[in-house]
């Protein structure tokens, strides 16, 4: 009986550790916050992807994102996902949909009010289209708003 309930906890703990691994969270972060952790990682490159769950380009192009962001971890690269869809979306969309595809890379929903305001605040180049891509390292930033194909990506990538 015994050897039962250890049992029972054993296979508790190992579904819920299993599980943690894909609960993708989602962060609400402001312009202000992401060029602060930006700032605070200068020796890091970051690639930052603005997207939503409603752009079908996007959805297409955050596959690379992530094989990207596992196979150059070690060269401290940090891929950021911000979305921008409405914050009202958080719960209901962005989050069910970090977990439906087992994102591995930071999540985050862009927290602005004004669209114009943080479009300009990123890149004074912004459209406003998505999907778009910044890529930093130290002072050097290459605004994109592309599509990318994986090896475009990774080329990208390395050119910064």
């Amino acid at each position: 009986m015994k050897k039962y309930r250890i049992l029972k906890v054993f296979v508790f703990l190992f579904l819920a550790i299993s599980f943690t691994g894909y609960s993708q969270k989602v962060k609400l972060i402001t312009v202000d916050q992401l060029q602060e952790r930006i700032k605070n990682g200068k020796d890091s490159t970051y690639v930052v992807n603005f997207w939503a769950t409603w752009c079908a380009p996007c959805i297409k192009e955050l596959p690379h994102f992530e094989k990207l962001g596992q196979e150059y971890k070690s060269e401290k690269l940090a891929v950021l996902l911000v979305s921008v869809d409405f914050k009202s979306k958080l719960t209901s969309a962005v989050v069910p949909f970090a977990k439906k595809k087992k994102l591995q890379n930071q999540v985050f929903l862009l927290n602005e009010s004004n669209p114009q305001e943080y479009i300009d605040r990123i890149d004074p180049s912004w459209s406003g289209s998505i999907p778009a891509t910044l890529f930093i390292k130290n002072e050097k930033r290459v605004f994109s708003e592309t599509e990318f194909t994986y090896e475009q990506l990774l080329t990208e990538y390395k050119k910064i």
